[in-house]
């Protein structure tokens, strides 16, 4: 463990994803009584876990991690952003808010953005890290803090931040909206509908454990799949003709990606 999550960790907002988070860090061993929530509700936390409205007095703790609405940032800041001056690590996963804003704001030693997605609930979610700071321990327990929670890359570049956010951070959402529509369609072929959802959700699920596993891309693997002439290779057909699914997914994304541009820049203002 690091110096800086041994130092303790205020989360900033317990919702749907920093709760996820929360859970996975005491269970992979983190101390619930280094932690303590600034929430001004009454979020289910962990045994141990302190819940409080408004910063405890006192040091600062080595991490403050931002798990608010970005919509929220402004009022946050203006009520508490100077008790955080100087706190050595902020770690923000709030899209389409930059290093810069959250620097100017909160004034910390160093600055980490996250983007993680819903599925660090189970510990096999994707996080994206992107800082301009050259502490290489700071860095380091940022990697640390967000290990248990799956898969942690290094984003080189800021401005693809927006990018990330649509791909891994929106991504879960898109893929139950394929999953449900594929249980549409299997009901649609005369399934009850409860058990086209059993199988969309169990066929999602084995393809892409097989495919995180397999010595190929996904699109090879769709090949193996469809024998000539068959029927998967008639379902593909509709799906590559004219790459519809990939101007889909391609719309999709921008339009993500355009939301995280706008919040950016109220965030500046």
């Amino acid at each position: 463990m690091s110096e800086a999550i041994a130092a303790g960790i205020w989360l900033v907002g317990c919702g749907n994803m920093g709760g996820a988070m929360l859970r996975r860090w005491t269970e992979s061993g983190v101390d619930p009584a280094r932690v303590v929530v600034l929430d001004p509700g009454t979020p289910s936390v962990p045994a141990g876990v302190r819940v409080m409205a408004s910063p405890p007095p006192g040091e600062l703790p080595g991490i403050v991690v931002l798990a608010i609405k970005p919509q929220q940032l402004g009022a946050f800041a203006d009520a508490v952003g100077d008790r955080l001056a100087g706190v050595p690590l902020l770690v923000s996963i709030l899209a389409g808010v930059e290093e810069a804003v959250l620097a100017e704001r909160f004034a910390p030693r160093a600055v980490v953005r996250a983007m993680p997605n819903l599925s660090v609930a189970i510990g096999k979610g994707v996080v994206a890290l992107h800082s301009d700071t050259p502490d290489a321990a700071l860095r380091d327990a940022a990697e640390r803090l967000m290990a248990p929670l799956g898969l942690v890359e290094w984003i080189a570049d800021e401005p693809l931040f927006d990018a990330v956010t649509a791909l891994s951070g929106c991504g879960p959402g898109f893929v139950y909206r394929f999953i449900d529509a594929m249980a549409e369609a299997g009901a649609a072929l005369g399934l009850p509908i409860d058990q086209a959802r059993r199988l969309a959700l169990a066929t999602v699920e084995g393809s892409g454990l097989l495919a995180a596993q397999a010595d190929a891309p996904p699109a090879v693997l769709a090949d193996r799949v469809a024998s000539p002439g068959g029927s998967t290779r008639e379902g593909l057909n509709v799906l590559d003709r004219d790459d519809a699914l990939v101007r889909l997914m391609r719309d999709t994304l921008a339009a993500s990606a355009r939301r995280n541009a706008e919040m950016a820049a109220e965030a500046r203002k």
